[in-house]
C-alpha cells in the first residue's frame, strides 16, 4: 500500500509549495487535487494550488519531480445532477482530467456525483438520479478505456453513498475492466453506509483508498450528508473504525494507491505512522 496526501496541505499556496509540504511530512506520494479549465488569478500569482486542465504534463511533471514526488491518481470530482451549464464541473472537465492524466501516465481519475445545487437536480428520483450520472459518464468511460486509465467513482453523492447506487451505476456503465471505486472512508460512513459494506461487496472493484476518520460529533449529520472535504483528526481517532478497513481491504486483495485527506501536519503524519502499523 501507496500513503499519499492531497496537494492541499498548506492554504493559499502554490501547488509547488503543496508538494514540497508532503515531502517534509515524509511521503512520497500525492494526489492533483483541485483543478479547472484554462487559466487562473490565483495560480498566476501563486495563492492557488489547482491545476489548469489545458496544462502541458511536461509543467505538472517537473513540478511533482522537484519535490520528490510520485502522482498517483487524478481528481475530478463533478457535478452531475444538476443541467449541464458552463459553469459546471461535469463532462468535459472529466474528459480533460483523462486524457491529461494518460499524458502524465496517472492510471487513476477519480470523480463523483456530487450534491444537486438547482431545483431540478434536487427533486431527481432515484432512476432519473442513475440516468443523470450514467448519461454524463458515458462518453468518459469511453475516453478511459481508449486512453488506459480507470474511471473510478467515490461515495460522495446520494446515489454513489449508498451500497444499492454505487452498484446500479456500475451495472449500467459497464466496462469493469475500466471503471471502478475510490472508497472514502469518510464519506462512505457520512453517507450512511457502512465502510466495511463497500469492501465486502465491491472488494475486488476498490482501485483508490481516500483515507480519513470522522468525530463522534458528526454522528447526527449521518445519513444528510453524504461527503465533506477533509477530515480534521488522525485515523484511529474518531468513529469509522479505520484498523478494520485496513484488515478488510487487506483480505480482499487491495494493494493500491491511498490518499490521506486530513488537515494539519501532526494528523497526516501520526495517520501515515498509525497506516502502517496496521498495514503491518
Amino acid at each position: 500500500m501507496r500513503i499519499g496526501c492531497f496537494a492541499l496541505v498548506e492554504p493559499f499556496r502554490a501547488l509547488d509549495r503543496q508538494f514540497q509540504a508532503i515531502k517534509e511530512m515524509g511521503l512520497d506520494y500525492a494526489d492533483l487535487t483541485d483543478n479547472h479549465q484554462g487559466g487562473m488569478l490565483g495560480v498566476e500569482y501563486g495563492f492557488s494550488a489547482s491545476v489548469s486542465l489545458d496544462s502541458h504534463p511536461a509543467k505538472i511533471r517537473e513540478l511533482a519531480g522537484r519535490a520528490g514526488i510520485e502522482l498517483t491518481a487524478f481528481c475530478a470530482h463533478a457535478n452531475l445532477l444538476d443541467p449541464p451549464a458552463p459553469d459546471i464541473y461535469g463532462t468535459n472537465e472529466i474528459i480533460k482530467a483523462i486524457r491529461l492524466a494518460a499524458l502524465l501516465g496517472l492510471p487513476e481519475v477519480i470523480t463523483t456525483e456530487g450534491d444537486p445545487k438547482t431545483h431540478f437536480g434536487e427533486h431527481l428520483t432515484r432512476d432519473e438520479q442513475i440516468f443523470a450520472t450514467v448519461e454524463k459518464l458515458r462518453s468518459p468511460v469511453a475516453w478511459a478505456a481508449e486512453l488506459g486509465v480507470k474511471l473510478l467513482l467515490e461515495p460522495h453523492g446520494r446515489v454513489t453513498g449508498t451500497i444499492a447506487g454505487m452498484g446500479r451505476l456500475l451495472e449500467q456503465l459497464g466496462h469493469p475492466q475500466t471503471v471502478g471505486i475510490c472508497l472514502d472512508t469518510g464519506n462512505a460512513w457520512l453517507g450512511g453506509a457502512e465502510p466495511l459494506d463497500y469492501v465486502r461487496e465491491f472488494g475486488s472493484r476498490i482501485g483508490h483508498v481516500h483515507w480519513k476518520d470522522l468525530p463522534a460529533e458528526m454522528q447526527p449529520q449521518r445519513g444528510q450528508l453524504y461527503g465533506c472535504g477533509m477530515g480534521t483528526i488522525a485515523l484511529g481517532d474518531g468513529v469509522v473504525g479505520i484498523p478494520a478497513l485496513v484488515q478488510a481491504l487487506q483480505a480482499a486483495g487491495f494493494d493500491g494507491a491511498t490518499t490521506l485527506e486530513i488537515v494539519g501536519r501532526e494528523a497526516v503524519m501520526t495517520s501515515a505512522r498509525r497506516l502502517k502499523a496496521w498495514w503491518g
